[in-house]
């Protein structure tokens, strides 16, 4: 009996050591990129400390503690630097096109976008409302399916899209929920919700369509409200139009107003009240009725008279988002780490920052794949330096304040591969260096 035991035991151990062996071989075999020593975030499977990251065939293979380095192709040595899922940019304009006075469809103000994403971390990007349900086909064909970043769209609700802010945007003939809403379905891969921007009546129904075109494609709306003259109350769009889920965009916007005396007024659509510096209360109302507040920096969507006084108060953005056109990208916005290196100076963890700029808005455009480094998942990731220093950073407005934090965006990977690598360490070092 007891040498039966002992047979079996044998067998066993013999068997437990030919799995090990199998997995050390297969792992040697598998993993394409290993990067080694970073400090991983990854909020949406609450990751916070060192950790190495295991990438096989364009996904990820492992999180882990100490993956041994010779079971991978490539190692790059990351100690020192912070390895977050890559980020996801909710709210650009990328429908980069050559039709003169075209704005920001197929027009030369939108930009292309693999040239200003990798380079801030960014490896998704949702063009916001440039292509309307008439021109759709035009800029898949034309961005969405020959970029290497991973371009989504807000459609918008104007048929011809963000052409022009008069001819077009105030159409509202070309405003139709039902043909926005098939096309939003046509193409449920790519289109994430719906786009109302720039709309200077003094109606609802434009932002009511918007709604309606979100509600039958099961997708939010997102919304650019500062226009309507005389202004519309945004306690009215938060408490009566919008839907829990949707999202108002420039939530740190200040158009400034001045009276007859030259003293600087009320904006009826700002957050923050300009005379008491408090946050209005029925803002906080609308967040907790599940309202989403986005940044949208842009050219002139950002001041720090409502960001600094909102974040003393309790109220930092769910979202960080760029605006980017060329209005934007050489002003006060720059990029995506610039704006979460302004956060990080006013008042935001790095671990909140990061959250808003990765699994924040991949729940909010209902893409639970994306913003995360959970194995299996698509392998786009951003590693970050963040350096001390002493920095400025300027608002819309040209208004600086200085700080002593500054993210850089030092290596970034799309579905595997490493697109950006500001200071070369991914590749191999010069010979006799």
């Amino acid at each position: 009996m007891e040498l039966k035991i002992y047979k079996k035991l044998i067998k066993l151990m013999f068997a437990i050591a030919l799995l090990l062996l199998t997995i050390s071989s297969t792992q040697a075999q598998e993993i394409d990129l290993l990067l080694k020593g970073g400090h991983v975030i990854d909020p949406k499977n609450n990751i916070n400390t060192k950790m190495d990251v295991a990438i096989v065939a364009g996904k990820i293979f492992k999180v882990a503690v100490d993956i041994p380095a010779n079971t991978s192709k490539k190692t790059v040595n990351v100690s020192g630097l912070y390895v977050t899922p890559g980020f996801i940019d909710i709210h650009g304009h990328v429908f980069h096109g050559t039709e003169p006075d075209n704005y920001l469809s197929n027009g030369l103000e939108a930009l292309p976008p693999d040239g200003f994403t990798f380079r801030s971390g960014v490896t998704t990007i949702v063009d916001a409302g440039g292509a309307g349900w008439k021109n759709f086909d035009i800029f898949k064909k034309n961005v969405i399916d020959v970029s290497q970043t991973r371009v989504l769209s807000f459609i918008n609700i104007v048929g011809e899209g963000m052409r022009d802010v008069v001819a077009y945007e105030q159409n509202t003939t070309d405003m139709d929920a039902k043909l926005t809403s098939i096309v939003a379905n046509k193409y449920k891969s790519l289109i994430v919700g719906v786009k109302i921007a720039h709309y200077i009546g003094h109606d609802w129904s434009p932002t009511d369509k918007a709604v309606q075109a979100g509600t039958i494609a099961n997708i939010p709306v997102m919304v650019d409200f500062g226009k309507a003259n005389p202004p519309l109350p945004i306690e009215d769009l938060f408490m009566k139009h919008l839907r829990p889920g949707d999202i108002f965009t420039h939530v740190y916007r200040y158009d400034r107003e001045f009276g007859p005396n030259g003293k600087m007024i009320e904006h009826k659509q700002a957050i923050v009240d300009i005379n008491t510096k408090k946050v209005k209360p029925f803002v906080f109302e609308a967040r907790k009725r599940g309202i989403i507040f986005d940044v949208g920096h842009g050219g002139g969507s950002f001041m720090w008279n409502q960001a600094i006084p909102a974040m003393q108060q309790g109220f930092a953005p769910d979202v960080l988002s760029s605006d980017l056109h060329t209005g934007s990208m050489n002003g006060g916005f720059k990029d995506m780490t610039n704006l979460a290196s302004k956060f990080l100076n006013i008042g935001m963890a790095l671990t909140e920052v990061i959250a808003a700029s990765t699994w924040k808005p991949a729940t909010v455009i209902k893409r639970p794949e994306l913003g995360n480094l959970s194995e299996g998942m698509e392998a786009d990731i951003a590693v970050f330096n963040l350096r001390t220093g002493d920095f400025g950073f300027s608002d819309a407005n040209g208004i600086a304040i200085s700080g002593k934090q500054k993210l850089e965006a030092e290596l970034t990977i799309r579905r595997g591969k490493i697109v950006w690598d500001l200071n070369a360490i991914s590749s191999a070092p010069m010979p006799g260096q």
